[in-house]
């Protein structure tokens, strides 16, 4: 991992513009071509703005995420055995970077293979961490407390990412701590591969990982649960003959104790067990927190029609399209890892195909194969690539009345500004900060708005408001938007900042000043003018 990146700079002025239209004109024709006539305004499913009662223009929302893996040292660490001092500031710079790049959600890998990048009283340190697994960091500091502070402090939503049944990635060198389930709970794990795999037809395999995210959940500020595609592990071969998932004795108890589904529904069923309790769970405990999952991103092959590719529904046991349509997450980011100009796996054809079958009302939103951009491979994509994929996302969300958002795989491509892509993105896609969607789900009203604590005063160009702190009780975030010489300006803080500064634009006076907060749920308050500061 690179710790240094030298062409996109910190931005002391945020431009003034609320949307910056597509700057590409072969995209705005295959556009029109494709779309017909479009009102370009995406429908927000949080119910009005709280900014269009109040005559205010509106404030982008967008789901910007980024993947950080820590399995093999992929993403943070960039190595195991990193000294506590040299894994902060590799996360300092990590989130910093996605502050410059106008990002707005991490999401974190915290629990690999039945391990822990965090202080858990239930499994051992994980070996991409500390290089042995088990042995904590010395001097002794919580890496997810950490991520979780340093990310709040810059507007950051912080995700934290399980998976949920593997037990052994085969990138791990060395034996397995004695806390380690394989050891502790022999009977619980099943060796397929090269890995080891907790078995999801074992109820106690199910609580075991409900019992490790519910501790997360409670012990830590976290804004999202997060899993990815990993439920049944991916086949394995053996001189070209598919092995089977060695859940022989599993199947039989459960047919002994009079369960009649065959062994492909009975799995599947285990895995929408776990989805849905886990969705359960993390609501009865903090409902604010958000549960994602990111599943395979073609639900089945033929869907849409002309759709080839990896059947997830009866090799690895994902009924993905249920959990979205049972409402078993808040938001559903299908690996959507194709080219757009792929004929079997269209990435936008895919994307269409999720946003219209989605009966529970979910957030879905395409993640994306950053990492593929010019990545030396025969498959690798071009730097334009995942720059188009982000405006086609945007498109097909307004096309389909939906929230806006994409999430990268993964941080190492933008760290490492491959092709130019993280300047490209910078200067062309993201240049405007963006509030996350709201999930009107979780909340039934409106939060309490800031109060303006002294009003405003301008000085040097600069707009300073203050509010007094505890007006942003149970806030996420807070915007300002101000008017001078006709010209709108806004920016988003974080809820922890009282007293803020804005760059104004021409040098007229300032013709209006209005604040408001965002909640966990992503919900805005009222509008408040804020009054010039006479004093």
């Amino acid at each position: 991992m690179q710790t240094t990146r030298t062409s996109i700079p910190a931005k002391p002025n945020r431009p003034a513009a609320i949307r910056r239209a597509a700057p590409l004109l072969l995209l705005a024709l295959l556009t029109l071509a494709t779309l017909g006539c479009q009102s370009g305004n995406a429908v927000d499913p949080l119910g009005p703005d709280p900014t269009a009662d109040a005559g205010l223009p509106p404030v982008p929302r967008e789901l910007r995420g980024v993947w950080v893996a820590s399995v093999a040292n992929i993403d943070w660490p960039s190595a195991p055995g990193l000294t506590p001092a040299q894994q902060r500031a590799e996360l300092v710079f990590l989130l910093d970077t996605c502050v410059e790049l106008n990002l707005n959600a991490v999401i974190l890998q915290v629990r690999p293979a039945c391990d822990a990048l965090y202080d858990s009283p239930i499994e051992p340190w994980s070996s991409y961490l500390t290089s042995a697994e088990g042995e904590p960091p010395v001097p002794h500091y919580d890496p997810l407390a950490f991520a979780v502070t340093e990310a709040h402090t810059r507007g950051l939503e912080l995700h934290a990412w399980f998976n949920p049944f593997r037990a052994g990635h085969a990138s791990f060198r060395g034996e397995h701590a004695a806390g380690h389930i394989s050891n502790t709970h022999p009977h619980l794990v099943r060796t397929y591969g090269r890995q080891l795999w907790l078995d999801p037809g074992d109820a106690e395999a199910r609580a075991h990982s409900l019992a490790v995210i519910r501790d997360v959940v409670e012990r830590y500020d976290i804004d999202g649960v997060h899993l990815d595609d990993y439920f049944y592990p991916y086949p394995v071969s053996d001189a070209g003959n598919t092995i089977d998932f060695p859940d022989d004795a599993t199947y039989k108890r459960y047919r002994e104790t009079g369960g009649t589904l065959t062994r492909d529904d009975w799995r599947r069923d285990n895995v929408n067990t776990f989805v849905r309790d886990l969705y359960a769970a993390v609501k009865e405990r903090k409902p604010h927190v958000q549960v994602g999952i990111s599943p395979f991103g073609i639900y089945r092959p033929g869907h849409p029609a002309y759709v080839r590719g990896f059947d997830q529904y009866d090799r690895i046991y994902a009924d993905a399209k249920r959990w979205l349509d049972a409402g078993w997450c808040d938001y559903f980011v299908p690996q959507l890892y194709w080219a757009i100009d792929n004929p079997d796996q269209s990435f936008t054809g895919l994307l269409r195909w999720w946003h219209t079958h989605n009966a529970g009302g979910r957030h879905v939103y395409p993640g994306l194969y950053t990492s593929r951009t010019e990545d030396g491979s025969a498959r690798a994509f071009r730097a334009t690539e995942i720059p188009y994929q982000v405006e086609w996302s945007r498109i097909l969300a307004d096309e389909a009345g939906v929230a806006q958002g994409h999430v990268h795989f993964s941080m190492r491509a933008l760290l490492q500004n491959r092709a130019g892509l993280a300047d490209t993105l910078d200067r062309e896609h993201y240049a405007e900060p963006a509030l996350s969607p709201a999930s009107p789900w979780l909340s039934d009203k409106r939060p309490e708005p800031p109060q303006p604590d002294l009003g405003y005063t301008v000085a040097s160009g600069l707009l300073h408001v203050s509010v007094a702190p505890h007006s942003l009780t149970g806030a996420r975030a807070w915007v300002v938007q101000a008017q001078r010489s006709g010209v709108w300006a806004y920016d988003i803080f974080p809820a922890h900042a009282s007293r803020v500064a804005l760059p104004l634009p021409g040098d007229g006076p300032v013709e209006r000043v209005a604040v408001w907060s965002v909640d966990r749920a992503g919900i805005g308050s009222a509008v408040v003018e804020v009054p010039a500061d006479d004093s």
